[in-house]
């Protein structure tokens, strides 16, 4: 039984390593996300393209480490608790839709690509905000629920 103990505090210390992690670069996406939207653009040209592009690298390293870590611990079997792995099966296909949505602001808007229009960034900005305002909200569901220490019988 001690054996199981082990293994059971070794994986919830793994999960709340993963959850800290996510919400660093959360909290990090958040102030580029209000930095970036308060500079916007100017005539079709983003006013700070190092903080855009610094934004989108968080965003992608923010949804990685959603998808690469908490949520493929999950699909690969590594949680036992039956009220997180059905919630997790509820709200991912939600948290699918934010990730394509962040992934398309990225090819979109990423420096790198050298796109020069910019004509729908603050729509796509906004929407982009909004779209991470639920992803948070479910991710949070989640991470409350992991958090919650098991009833000891």
């Amino acid at each position: 039984m001690k054996e199981q103990t082990g293994d059971t505090q070794e994986r919830r210390a793994s999960s709340n390593q993963l959850i800290q992690e996510m919400l660093t670069e959360r909290n990090q996406l958040l102030s580029l996300l209000l930095q970036v939207s308060v500079e916007g653009s100017e005539n079709g040209c983003v006013k700070s393209v190092a903080d855009l592009e610094e934004f989108n690298q968080v965003l992608v390293d923010y949804i990685a480490a959603g998808h690469f870590g908490l949520y493929q611990r999950i699909a690969e079997g590594n949680e036992r608790r039956k009220a997180v792995i059905e919630l997790a099966a509820q709200i991912y296909p939600r948290i699918e839709q934010t990730t394509e949505i962040a992934l398309a602001f990225d090819e979109k808007y990423n420096p790198e690509n050298n796109e020069n229009e910019l004509h729908n960034f603050e729509e796509d900005l906004s929407m982009l905000g909004e779209e991470l305002t639920t992803r948070i909200e479910l991710e949070d569901q989640l991470i409350n629920l992991l958090l919650t220490p098991r009833p000891k019988i």
